[in-house]
């Protein structure tokens, strides 16, 4: 099992807490309406790196049964004043769960894991899901790993390194994968990919 996590870049997000919640504070991630579509009402989602909160307030706004998550307690913190609930203080290699979410969303926040522990973590994921789950995630492109003006790590995959780790780490019915052009907390304009997935019933 590789590396899980970088402690740089969490020790980041504890010092920036704030600032960077506050610079989410509008709008949800950009494929995130598409995807609750192909849920069922009421569907329970698992958000692993909820930041402050943004994307779990839509979610929870159109009735979904959602259980956010970050792994830096300033951050949850952030988000538990925002939408005015309990937010689990969880890093992505202590997700246990089997079966028990209909959906897992993973807005920029993956794109964080080390490389050579993404696929455990992606098999976390798959395991946390039910029979039938979908799971949607964005990562920063590039292809090469490295770190950004703040330090933070990106592990910048290109679109067929990203469907390998995702293949290695569970029984997928399907994938789609979009590729584009956005910005994110550095200004900085660059490729990003979307991925969803489904859980082989």
């Amino acid at each position: 099992m590789g590396q899980a996590f970088d402690p740089e870049t969490l020790a980041f997000y504890a010092s920036e807490a704030p600032v960077y919640a506050a610079s989410g504070a509008t709008g949800e991630a950009r494929h995130l309406a598409a995807f609750v579509e192909r849920l069922q009402a009421g569907a329970s989602i698992l958000e692993l790196g909820c930041g402050g909160g943004r994307d779990a307030t839509y979610m929870i706004e159109r009735g979904f049964d959602v259980d956010p998550s970050d792994g830096t307690p300033e951050i949850a913190a952030q988000a538990r004043t925002r939408l005015g609930r309990p937010v689990r203080v969880m890093r992505f290699d202590e997700l246990e769960a089997v079966a028990a979410y209909d959906a897992v969303v993973a807005s920029a926040s993956l794109l964080h894991v080390p490389r050579s522990g993404l696929t455990d973590i992606l098999s976390r994921i798959h395991r946390a899901l039910r029979p039938g789950g979908w799971h949607i995630a964005s990562y920063k492109g590039g292809g090469t790993e490295g770190r950004d003006q703040f330090g933070r790590y990106f592990n910048y995959l290109s679109r067929d390194q990203l469907e390998r780790h995702y293949r290695d780490a569970g029984n997928w019915a399907a994938i789609f994968v979009e590729e584009g052009m956005g910005g994110g907390y550095d200004s900085k304009h660059g490729p990003w990919i979307s991925i969803t997935v489904q859980k082989a019933p």
